[in-house]
């Protein structure tokens, strides 16, 4: 394995083979949570695809074993399929095209949503793709800054958005701590974590037990 395949941002800045935009900030967080997929055969779908520069980014990082998937609206895409990729072409919110990707791949590891960025299609794709991935994948909203834009649906605590979403699955990851009569959601019941960063959301699962606090030691 060379330098730049295990430096995502190495391989940014010295990319010469497509056009790749995205931002500095964000290597550092892809490095965190796709490391362990490194040289296993992993499934990576990539929502928004431009002229797939990122989906020679992620097939160099995880390895030759690994599978990219992509998803784009634009019809020229589908020349990528040429390069070994998986190709769709169609709208994130659209079911049917989802479905089609969830019949030809029953096992994802990892969703990256980079399309539209606009909420509904956000939020329709988490809702596709969430409870579809495998039980130990990834799931990355990207450029949520979007959230805070009137353009794509956004604005500050304005209901309807990503980050609204998302901020109201830390109360339904805490559903079992919030009283016996609770029903637990399969969210609660297969996501071990969320982190928020600076316009990226990722959501780790894992299937979650039954919640102990046991007493150990002299008593």
């Amino acid at each position: 394995m060379n330098d730049l395949t295990k430096n995502l941002h190495k391989y940014f800045v010295n990319n010469t083979k497509k056009k790749l935009h995205k931002w500095f900030h964000y290597f550092d967080v892809y490095e965190k949570y796709l490391s362990k997929y490194q040289n296993t055969p992993a499934v990576l779908l990539e929502i928004g695809i431009d002229e797939g520069g990122s989906l020679l980014m992620w097939k160099n990082f995880l390895g030759k074993d690994s599978k990219i998937i992509g998803l784009d609206i634009n019809p020229k895409c589908k020349n990528l399929a040429k390069e070994d990729f998986e190709i769709y072409i169609g709208n994130q919110n659209d079911e049917n095209i989802i479905n089609e990707i969830k019949k030809n791949n029953p096992k994802i590891d990892i969703v990256i949503d980079d399309g539209s960025h606009k909420m509904e299609d956000m939020i329709a794709s988490f809702e596709f793709f969430y409870d579809f991935i495998d039980s130990n994948g990834i799931y990355i909203a990207e450029d949520t800054h979007t959230s805070y834009w009137k353009d794509y649906g956004g604005g500050l605590g304005k209901e309807d958005t990503f980050i609204e979403y998302a901020k109201k699955k830390i109360d339904e990851l805490h559903l079992t701590q919030r009283g016996p009569d609770i029903e637990i959601s399969k969210f609660a019941k297969t996501t071990n974590n969320i982190n928020f960063y600076d316009s990226i959301v990722v959501f780790e699962k894992k299937i979650q037990g039954k919640r102990r606090a046991p007493v150990t030691g002299p008593i």
